[in-house]
């Protein structure tokens, strides 16, 4: 579901999959076949959260940002997401910017001024922690994060087939929700909110 907050109003691509239970807030932009799963919250109160084309934010993960502050950045901590991102299960990801085709593994933490760098992956529970910057290429992992090795051929071959999936499963939900879903039968419709 997409709420406003003050003047900021979700943008949701018509063709993005937004799941039943997800929380959209705010100053949110949802690219083309980009995917929002169940019980996801985006919180843009603050700041702008853009998600890229064909990204997907898996179940119970969290999104959120910090406004301009004095010492700090002049933009504040925007959530910058680029296309073709994974970011896993119960991720917490706040006021960073991940390229296209970055992946944050399932329970991991991405902390305020983090660049996760295209093709380069933060493992399952790692915590990233401010200011850090993974380079193209390499996987980190533990808490705090720290270099572990150069990610494989394989390994980018297997993030790039997660995001075919996740595309294709969003179109799959969607169409399954689609017959399941009536107005007023007291479940949760995905909604788009035009801005």
């Amino acid at each position: 579901m997409g709420l406003s907050f003050e003047s900021r109003t979700p943008r949701i691509d018509p063709q993005a999959f937004v799941a039943p239970g997800a929380r959209l807030i705010g100053q949110i932009e949802l690219g083309p076949e980009s995917s929002v799963w169940y019980n996801c919250v985006l919180r843009g109160d603050m700041n702008l959260i853009r998600v890229g084309a064909r990204s997907n934010i898996q179940d119970g993960t969290v999104i959120h940002v910090d406004p301009p502050r004095p010492g700090g950045p002049a933009e504040g901590f925007p959530c910058l997401i680029g296309e073709e991102v994974l970011i896993g299960h119960m991720a917490m990801v706040h006021g960073c910017i991940l390229h296209d085709r970055a992946f944050v593994g399932l329970g991991s933490i991405v902390m305020d001024g983090c660049v996760i760098e295209s093709d380069a992956m933060l493992a399952a529970g790692a915590m990233l922690t401010p200011g850090k910057r993974i380079p193209s290429g390499q996987l980190w992992a533990g808490r705090p994060a720290k270099f572990v090795r150069a990610l494989s051929e394989a390994d980018l071959a297997g993030m790039r087939m997660g995001v075919a999936h996740y595309v294709a499963l969003a179109k799959r939900h969607a169409a399954a929700l689609g017959s399941a879903l009536t107005p007023g039968n007291g479940r949760d419709r995905p909604e788009k909110v035009a801005g």
